[in-house]
């Protein structure tokens, strides 16, 4: 037991001098990056990157001693001040962004709070949606409903992303019939709408695939979520260029207003 004990000790001091001698190398370059009264030319910015790249690349395969759900808190961190950061993001892209989500997802797939804005970032921002895909099911591999209670948003987040960025209809017809099964194994009234505009959803892209009603719908859910204003944007420029249109109510919240039904 004490020889347990000391190696216990042994692996959380190693973890944590790993990670500290990891954050120590890493203050200078957030500081620059961060400082935005600095100006810094594209090519140290892009030295940066680089770096932060080689920086994930080791967590990824860096021993953890039974940690690996606090590196991926620190990780997440890390990638809200990355995502956070738009004026060095306006220079060098959101590349990294699926970089920060492998480590998550490698360390802890159960972080469900990640995979909306981590997916966000890398279909949306990154464009890299097939990466989003590979990384959503991977992390699937982990889920069930009876391993967290809300793990059907992650199989909408997946058919969000199927049917917007890669146009596959079918792919994500399954990916929400999938949401509906998950959530229809709870009793709340969050889980039971879910279930059910999930399972509508996939009802009608089995019908109308190529349909513009639905992929209004599904931007309709990004809006319904706390997205960034650019998502937003992008969510509202999109659902317009397909017939629809965004009304304020009088209470000051957005509504979708559809056009007829294709």
């Amino acid at each position: 037991m004490w020889l347990l004990s000391r190696q216990a000790v042994f692996g959380s001091f190693i973890v944590c001098l790993c990670m500290l001698g990891i954050g120590l190398i890493q203050f200078p370059k957030l500081q620059k990056l961060l400082d935005s009264q600095q100006v810094t030319s594209l090519e140290i910015l892009e030295k940066d990157v680089k770096a932060e790249n080689l920086r994930l690349n080791f967590l990824k395969t860096m021993p953890s001693f039974g940690y690996d759900n606090l590196i991926a808190d620190w990780v997440y961190l890390n990638f809200l001040q990355y995502f956070g950061d738009e004026d060095v993001r306006a220079k060098t892209g959101y590349s990294l962004s699926p970089e920060y989500f492998e480590v998550i997802i490698e360390r802890d797939p159960r972080f469900l709070e990640v995979y909306l804005s981590l997916s966000t970032s890398t279909s949306l921002y990154a464009a890299m949606p097939e990466r989003t895909i590979n990384l959503i099911e991977k992390g699937l591999k982990s889920l069930s409903p009876q391993v967290e209670d809300k793990a059907y948003y992650v199989w909408r987040y997946k058919a969000i992303d199927e049917l917007l960025f890669l146009g596959d209809s079918q792919a994500s017809r399954k990916s929400f019939l999938m949401a509906a099964k998950w959530a229809s194994q709870f009793s709340d009234e969050e889980s039971k709408y879910v279930a059910a505009t999930s399972l509508k959803t996939a009802e009608f892209l089995s019908q109308n695939p190529n349909s513009k009603y639905a992929q209004i719908a599904t931007w309709a859910m990004i809006l319904s979520n706390q997205v960034d204003k650019y998502t937003r944007q992008r969510a509202i420029n999109a659902i317009e260029a397909l017939g629809g249109k965004i009304v304020t109510t009088p209470e000051g919240n957005q509504k979708v207003i559809f056009p007829p039904k294709d």
